[in-house]
């Protein structure tokens, strides 16, 4: 059986370096608190009852601030999403970086936490078992183009500067493949135990790795 997987703290994820300009640190403070507001809100209720009014009042804010930050309802849970996509991401490259040298084991406590990190947000909670959202499943269907491109440059980053050290012609595709499916695997999660998919999707995704690493080129 495998061990417990770690997630760190909501805190801890998604964060890049300081913006150089004290303007570009105000807003991104602002998005993220809001944001923020936004997530505890979805702890106590479904999307379809969260307003921006109510995200504004959560956070401190006027209604128009809110409004000013996203455009839209659909604005804020693309945004929410796509921080989303960086929290997870890193999730990943930290769960790679923790065993350099052993593909299998990094793919799989990847994938491992990917899983756990999906099932832990109130977003997705909402997409999955709340009431009908179709602005939410426009985000990972038709609308997921954002989503999709967010998650391939991040994971492609990864495999290229991280120990597996992939070129970037190779990792590109396997990146956009990568991409696809944790989006797929978001909108369905996994009927079976998560460890047994992710050591199947590792199974699935390694040989194509190393088949890159040696060839230089990646999925076709």
């Amino acid at each position: 059986m495998s061990a417990p997987v770690a997630v760190p703290a909501p805190a801890t994820l998604g964060r890049v370096s300081d913006p150089t300009t004290y303007a570009q640190a105000s807003k991104r403070l602002l998005r993220n608190s809001l944001l923020d507001g936004v997530h505890d809100l979805l702890t106590q209720r479904d999307w379809s009852k969260v307003t921006m009014t109510d995200v504004a009042r959560q956070t401190g804010v006027s209604r128009q601030t809110v409004y000013n930050e996203f455009g839209s309802r659909h604005g804020l849970a693309q945004s929410y999403a796509l921080r989303l996509v960086d929290e997870f991401t890193e999730v990943i490259g930290a769960a790679i970086d923790e065993v350099p040298g052993d593909l299998d084991a990094a793919l799989t406590s990847g994938f491992e936490r990917f899983f756990a990190a999906a099932a832990l947000d109130p977003m997705i909670a909402s997409l999955l078992s709340g009431e009908p959202n179709p602005d939410l499943h426009k985000l990972i269907t038709t609308e997921a183009a954002p989503l999709i491109a967010a998650a391939k440059a991040n994971l492609a980053r990864i495999i290229t500067r991280s120990w597996i050290g992939l070129p970037d012609v190779a990792a590109d595709p396997l990146a956009g493949a990568l991409a696809r499916m944790a989006l797929s695997y978001v909108a369905m999660p996994p009927e079976v135990p998560a460890p047994r998919v992710a050591e199947n999707l590792a199974a699935l995704f390694a040989p194509a790795i190393r088949e890159a690493a040696t060839t230089g080129s990646g999925l076709t």
